[in-house]
């Protein structure tokens, strides 16, 4: 039996909801890493739709530049230039998937969650993420566009 186009599209459309795309993003300070891919799932299609009462997971893969005992995660949302901070569960990047001390010229793969409350506004923002190293240097900055949605 040969499955309909419409089938096949359908079931497309749920294996791409499913796996991480890298996204778009604009590197805002990287200094002392650099991002070699950004992966927020679910996320299909950019703007990222944020659904409330929903958790994200984030997966950022980098090469440091420097030597650093530890790592510390910054969320913000930025709404008309101004950065609003936003609480992720483990701001710790020792805790998120890097094995800590970081080692110049080594890739790691940071992982974490974004949790989104119910009482977040529906609101289109900019989500920025940084990751400073024990100098408080950027090891790593991202942002993306992403709707906030019921």
């Amino acid at each position: 039996m040969v499955p309909s186009p419409l089938a096949l599209l359908l079931a497309l459309g749920a294996a791409a909801t499913v796996l991480a795309e890298p996204l778009h993003f604009v590197d805002c300070g990287s200094k002392d890493g650099s991002i070699q891919e950004v992966n927020v799932s679910p996320c299909p299609t950019q703007p990222c739709q944020l659904h409330k009462g929903t958790s994200y997971s984030i997966n950022v893969t980098f090469a440091s530049k420097i030597e650093s005992q530890g790592s510390k995660a910054r969320v913000y949302g930025e709404m008309l230039h101004v950065d609003v901070p936003f609480p992720i569960p483990e701001p710790d990047g020792c805790k998120s998937g890097i094995q800590c001390p970081i080692q110049k010229g080594h890739s790691y793969s940071y992982l974490n969650k974004l949790p989104v409350k119910s009482e977040y506004p529906s609101i289109k923002l900019i989500v920025k993420w940084e990751l400073v190293d024990d100098q408080d240097q950027m090891l790593f900055c991202w942002k993306i566009p992403v709707q906030i949605t019921s």
